[in-house]
């Protein structure tokens, strides 16, 4: 059995409803954590007259589901427009970035779509200097753990845009660098890393986010990690927990953190589940 506080419903760009997420046979808890709506048009965000009816359900879950049910949002951080600080009244928040920087015509720039909208920024903003834009990419993460998630989404999701080595490769000393700084202030904000598996299952990545060797430096600075499957439909909800799990404890941890009866508690786990 396992938890997973990272879904999306048809509320945003997920593909089923909320109930159908429910009586999914190996869940101990589950929690919603729809795109939370955003001040620009975003095609895969919650509308923002759509949040009530959100909030809504999930109560009304809470009271019928058999296993626990908590609300919560995926919520982007863009300086001076939202951040996880803005919505106070859920269970929890997944702080995530998704967008970095801006167009001239002020469109901000998604990095985590389709390559050619990437390849543009890169090009636009950055003029192609892709050091500069992972050192941003980092920078607002750093920023964002001062907004107070609960969890940080998908660390290094940007990899995606660097397949086969196209700018990088990981090994190379200023990226190893930047990372460790990056993950000084996670320990330093206690906010828990989700080991998030959608990447794989979806054929984008070859490994979870974050990749093993920063799940091994999550393990020597003692932060709490939990695990998470992004799921955009039901039959996904633990798509892939095995490897995630195979990956922590080659990583040496023992337990995940799982949100239990309202309350972040640390609980020991194997390859096939939730132990305690």
């Amino acid at each position: 059995m396992w938890t997973n506080y990272h879904t999306h419903s048809s509320y945003c760009d997920g593909k089923e409803t909320l109930a159908s997420y429910v009586h999914q046979p190996q869940l101990l808890a589950l929690g919603f954590s729809s795109h939370a709506p955003l001040p620009f048009d975003c095609k895969w965000c919650m509308p923002a007259e759509k949040l009530p009816a959100y909030v809504t359900e999930i109560s009304a879950l809470k009271k019928t589901a058999a296993i626990e049910i908590y609300s919560g949002l995926e919520v982007d951080y863009i300086p001076g427009l939202i951040s996880p600080a803005r919505f106070t009244n859920f269970d929890y928040t997944i702080g995530s970035i998704h967008f970095i920087d801006q167009f001239a015509d002020g469109t901000p720039w998604e990095i985590d779509g389709q390559h050619t909208v990437f390849a543009q920024g890169l090009e636009k903003i950055f003029h192609n200097n892709y050091r500069h834009a992972w050192m941003r990419y980092f920078e607002l993460t750093k920023a964002l753990l001062h907004e107070a998630p609960s969890v940080l989404g998908h660390l290094d999701k940007m990899k995606i845009q660097n397949s086969g080595n196209r700018y990088f490769n990981e090994a190379e000393p200023w990226y190893r660098q930047e990372l460790k700084k990056l993950l000084d202030a996670v320990q330093q904000s206690e906010t828990i890393i989700e080991i998030n598996t959608r990447g794989i299952y979806q054929q984008k990545s070859e490994t979870t986010y974050p990749s093993p060797w920063i799940v091994a430096l999550l393990k020597e600075r003692n932060i709490r990690v939990t695990i998470s499957s992004d799921a955009h439909h039901p039959k996904d909800v633990c798509n892939e927990f095995e490897l995630a799990a195979t990956v922590l404890l080659q990583a040496g941890y023992k337990k995940i953190t799982i949100l239990r009866e309202g309350v972040w508690k640390e609980v020991t786990f194997n390859q096939t589940g939730i132990l305690d």
